[in-house]
């Protein structure tokens, strides 16, 4: 009888023909990104490829590209240079989300290795910069990857992260000559298991604190309120994780909320902003003690260690608010390892 053994035996054949690796399953997950350093030319080629994603900036390029080649390439590299430099990792010479995605890569590995042994094969990419999405699929196809789960680390759907990871993961399959069976993997926003991790992340910090926080932001990664009126369904996935995260804790409603952030360009975004809430809750409700958790990123990247932790924190105590707490994002937590496995195995069923 043919067994799934018989199936993963490499093939041999004559001096002449090229090896053919023992079959895998190959387990791609992708982040949004990172520059390569915070000097002027690596800024400018990493935002220079982030900006000109038609999923994350869909106008016109007869309009876009001039002005973004012309101003904003030549002033945006040297201001948002200075952010990363802020937060960077010097010991190991990289941005804080390269550090931490290749923590997660590793734990994941271990954890379906032990399940799995040598039959699936786990790496890591980033949509923008190194490393690419096309390289890592083309090493896992020469490593013997027959079958691919890709995995956007993003834990709401939205076209401007999952969808264009995505779209990227299958341009990358363009290019082999003995192409892949792929799979993607959809959004966990909802899960019992992630869930279950922003809780105990929240209960942690809480059970570690004397005076507890007043109030609870979940500040998302903004889009514009457009891509919610074309049917995107990112606000509706973020408004339900926070709610099921407030049911989870046992909490009321006005002690939990949602606002946006990031907004970029002239256009209205989803609402409400976060720098602005944050700064409304200090003046007009008399908050001053508040923490910020940011549920959308599986990593600590820009976004939350100097937007959050500088920015939004500045804006808060500017208006009368005396003690800001950051809660980090879930990174390479235990919890989140088991609710990322959970996703993988789920997905890998009928595969292995």
């Amino acid at each position: 009888m043919f067994t799934a053994e018989d199936a993963a035996r490499p093939v041999h054949a004559g001096a002449d023909h090229p090896r053919v690796p023992v079959a895998k399953i190959g387990v791609l997950v992708a982040n949004l990104g990172t520059p390569d350093g915070y000097d002027y030319w690596s800024m400018r080629r990493y935002l220079n490829e982030f900006l000109s994603d038609r999923r994350v900036i869909d106008y016109s390029p007869w309009i876009w590209q001039p002005l973004l080649q012309g101003v904003i390439l030549s002033k945006r590299p040297f201001s948002s240079g200075a952010a990363y430099k802020s937060i960077w990792n010097e010991e190991e010479g990289e941005s804080p989300l390269m550090t931490i995605t290749k923590a997660q890569t590793a734990k994941l590995t271990q954890r379906l290795k032990a399940e799995y042994g040598d039959r699936v094969e786990v790496d890591f990419c980033m949509r923008y910069g190194n490393p690419s999405t096309a390289s890592r699929v083309r090493r896992m196809v020469k490593e013997g990857c027959q079958k691919i789960l890709f995995f956007p680390l993003y834990p709401q759907y939205a076209g401007a992260t999952t969808a264009t990871a995505n779209d990227e993961f299958f341009r990358s399959l363009l290019k082999e000559k003995w192409q892949p069976a792929a799979r993607t993997a959809p959004a966990y926003f909802d899960r019992p298991t992630y869930i279950d991790a922003l809780a105990k992340s929240v209960e942690r910090v809480w059970g570690a604190m004397h005076e507890k926080p007043e109030l609870l932001i979940a500040s998302y990664h903004g889009v514009p309120r457009r891509y919610l009126m074309e049917g995107d369904p990112y606000h509706c996935q973020c408004q339900k994780t926070t709610r099921l995260l407030r049911e989870r804790l046992g909490w009321p409603e006005d002690r939990l909320i949602t606002t946006f952030q990031s907004r970029f360009g002239p256009e209205e975004w989803l609402k409400p902003y976060t720098v602005e809430e944050v700064a409304r809750q200090a003046r007009e409700n008399g908050v001053r003690r508040i923490a910020v958790m940011a549920p959308a990123f599986s990593a600590d990247c820009i976004e939350t260690l100097e937007e959050i932790n500088e920015e939004i924190r500045e804006s808060f105590e500017e208006a009368g608010g005396e003690q800001f707490t950051y809660i980090p994002c879930l990174n390479d937590d235990d919890d989140h390892i088991e609710a990322l496995a959970e996703v993988v195995r789920e997905n890998l069923a009928g595969w292995i």
